[in-house]
């Protein structure tokens, strides 16, 4: 089914595929040049080793999404909303991390970007759920 992508939409669509591209950009840094922090608790690498294979599904998710909502396909807002629940899980199972673990203060530029990560997730979840919840309602 054909759709047409309000002004509104374009952005998020966009968003969606850099986020994607964000994410497998992010472990394949993290597997080839490593991004533990200085001051890492015990437990960080088997708290990440947990998230390649559902980051991944979400990448491509957010990257097939992205794509289908550019070209018009209602396909995409479903999509999305899948999406959105994937960053809002992300988003907020790194928050309760970093919080129990000292993560936002043990640098103040890694603080302030893994919070910048944190609150992207939150936010993009936020904004695509909104966005495409009465899109869906209409097509059901």
């Amino acid at each position: 089914m054909h759709m047409n992508l309000a002004d509104w939409q374009r952005p998020l669509a966009v968003a969606e595929i850099a986020t994607g591209l964000g994410i497998l950009l992010f472990w394949a840094a993290f597997f080839t040049i490593g991004l533990v922090p200085a001051n890492a608790p015990p437990c960080y690498l088997a708290f990440e080793h947990s998230f390649p294979l559902p980051d991944g599904v979400l990448a491509a998710g957010l990257l097939a999404a992205g794509t289908l909502l550019r070209r018009g396909r209602a396909a995409g807002a479903a999509l999305s909303l899948m999406c959105a629940g994937g960053l809002l899980f992300l988003g907020l199972i790194d928050v309760a991390f970093n919080l129990q673990n000292g993560m936002y203060t043990a640098s103040l530029a890694g603080g302030l970007a893994v919070a910048a990560i944190n609150l992207w997730c939150i936010v993009l979840g936020s904004a695509l759920a909104l966005a495409f919840v009465p899109t869906t309602r209409a097509q059901a």
